[in-house]
């Protein structure tokens, strides 16, 4: 599972709203190659169902992971960090052996 902190929840809430979007969106977080340590977190908004999706919701926040994201974020919790040295969104993922100075992207 994925968690959120209410900042997290509240900047995705905000992001929604300004796009327009209705309550049949939900969070896709996925796992992507690349990056400088391997592997890179990815956030969308998606409104259809792929096969083999786990959901998740916290807060709230109802999100989707396909079942090789799911492996790597299991646990992960889904931070926002804003002001003067804010960086956005943040994963705090207890699976990654490694990560690159900017948080984008982890090893296992």
């Amino acid at each position: 599972m994925v968690t959120v902190t209410d900042k997290a929840k509240s900047k995705i809430e905000h992001l929604m709203q300004d796009s327009g979007l209705d309550a049949s969106y939900f969070l896709r977080v996925s796992v992507q190659g690349g990056g400088c340590s391997g592997l890179s977190y990815n956030l969308d908004f998606d409104n259809e169902e792929k096969k083999g999706d786990q959901f998740f919701e916290d807060k709230g926040v109802r999100m989707a992971l396909d079942m090789k994201s799911f492996l790597y974020l299991a646990g992960t919790e889904l931070d926002f960090s804003d002001g003067l040295n804010g960086k956005g969104f943040n994963f705090h993922n207890p699976n990654a052996t490694r990560t690159c100075g900017c948080g984008e992207s982890f090893s296992v």
